[in-house]
Formats: C-alpha cells, sequence, structure tokens
C-alpha cells in the first residue's frame, strides 16, 4: 500500500494531463516535470520496492544475512554468539517502525513482509529478528547445522 497508492496517484495525474490534456492540481507541474515524476514515483520506485530481497542462509558455521540491495555481502551470525532463538509473531509497524533494516526497542530486525520471523537473543545483550515466511524451517536447518557445528 505504501507504493502503490503514490504510484497510483501519479499515473493518474500522468494521464490526465500528458494524455487527455487536463492539468493535474491547483499547481500542475509542466509536462516535462509531470514526466519526471512518472518516470521516478510511477516506475522506478516500484521496480526497486519489487528488488528488494532478504536472503538468509543456514551455514555451518552461522546464520548469514544479505539485505538486497543495500547489502554488498552477507552479514554473519555465528552460533556461537547466540544465547537462544524461537520463532515468534511480531507487528513490524509497532515494534520496529516498518520493514527493511529497522531498529526498534525490541532490537535490530530484517523484514521485508509479513509478521513471522526468528527471533535470536544475541551475546552482549543485542537482539535481531529475521523475517521468514517459513520460521519454522529455518529454525530446523539452524538446529540441524549446530548439531554438525559443535
Amino acid at each position: 500500500m505504501l507504493v502503490l497508492i503514490p504510484t497510483s496517484m501519479v499515473w493518474y495525474g500522468a494521464i490526465q494531463q500528458l494524455i487527455f490534456g487536463k492539468d493535474f492540481g491547483e499547481n500542475p507541474a509542466s509536462d516535462t516535470g509531470v514526466s519526471v515524476l512518472l518516470v521516478l514515483f510511477g516506475i522506478l520506485l516500484p521496480l526497486f520496492m519489487y528488488s528488494l530481497k532478504l536472503i538468509t542462509e543456514v551455514r555451518q558455521d552461522g546464520l548469514y544475512v544479505r539485505f538486497y540491495p543495500f547489502h554488498f555481502s552477507y552479514r554473519r551470525y555465528p552460533y556461537e554468539s547466540m544465547i537462544s532463538y524461537k520463532v515468534r509473531v511480531y507487528s513490524p509497524l509497532k515494534e520496529y517502525g516498518g520493514w527493511g533494516i529497522r531498529y526498534g526497542h525490541k532490537g535490530m530486525a530484517y523484514n521485508v513482509s509479513g509478521d513471522r520471523g526468528v527471533q535470536l537473543e544475541l551475546k552482549g545483550g543485542k537482539n535481531l529478528l529475521i523475517g521468514s515466511q517459513y520460521p519454522e524451517e529455518l529454525v530446523r536447518h539452524m538446529q540441524s547445522a549446530m548439531k554438525t557445528y559443535r
């Protein structure tokens, strides 16, 4: 909804002004300005939002997280730094202020969509939430990798 509403408004305004010749708004932008807005907010913003990906890998030495396109490489969370972990339901807006790479009163979160994830309690008193559409599967793979690691 955060992308759909502004994108729809830009497309509607661009169609009104560029195709039907009706000025959009009380202080309309030039046709060039409307074209620039259409490209930026009607095309590039939705493409950018669609390209966001949270990639989580369970490896033998730890959990690896990459939030594409912001991270150029994976962030490693070694198993020995984890005190505990559990599947939980959370409120992205209330607890972390939204989706993405977020910092909230409960710690840091990587989340793209949904309201389920794996909560890690790390040494040093830090908490990390990793959003997942399959948190139980993520925990199962972590447990399996930890058995072979230790």
